[in-house]
């Protein structure tokens, strides 16, 4: 993949390579194919456009997710979300912790699932542990949309999808999200669609 010309497609659900866990990162690639690898993904990231891809979704079941947030959202969503620029960073063999017992619920989507979104509850904060591709180990904590992109990514490696964890209820494809649910919260989807009812 990393001689190849263009850029590879992204696997959609129904491959099983989504569905298996990744096998853990121990030296499989050299640096210089590490790095090509971290900046193919990178660049397929941007095309899609998305916020974060997984190895696997690539095909390749290893345990690495790339991960970057710039994109230009709405003032009001993004205070409502918690969204705030990511920058660009690889993880390497991830594993997450909840930091309190707060929650989140807001629409998703994913880039191997194309074409719906569905509301997930993730954990607000958390605290993300990796190693870096240069090998050293790294901890940090995230929270709002940031705790949510790790969350997702991370699930990728362990055979996750969002909609494992999501409000079957909410599922909407684009165009009835568009119509109908596009707003910052879910407050609106959750009275029409009937879910997550207080």
């Amino acid at each position: 993949m990393l001689g190849l010309e263009g850029l590879p497609p992204i696997v959609q659900v129904g491959h099983p390579v989504l569905r298996q866990r990744a096998a853990p990162y121990d030296g499989q690639l050299d640096d210089t194919e590490l790095a090509q690898l971290v900046e193919r993904m990178r660049d397929v990231m941007h095309a899609a456009p998305g916020v974060g891809l997984a190895a696997p979704q690539l095909g390749i079941p290893l345990q690495l997710a790339v991960l970057e947030d710039h994109f230009d959202v709405d003032p009001v969503a993004s205070e409502i979300r918690q969204r705030t620029p990511l920058g660009f960073f690889a993880i390497l063999n991830p594993g997450y912790e909840p930091e309190g017992t707060a929650t989140a619920s807001f629409y998703e989507g994913c880039l191997s699932m194309r074409g719906f979104q569905a509301v997930v509850t993730r954990h607000r904060d958390v605290r993300l542990h990796y190693q870096r591709p240069d090998g050293s180990a790294a901890s940090a904590g995230f929270s709002g949309w940031q705790a949510r992109i790790v969350q997702h990514e991370t699930d990728h490696l362990q055979g996750g999808l969002y909609v494992d964890r999501a409000e079957l209820r909410s599922l909407a494809n684009d165009a009835e999200y568009s119509a109908h649910w596009a707003y910052p919260g879910i407050d609106e989807a959750r009275r029409g669609l009937g879910f997550l009812n207080p």
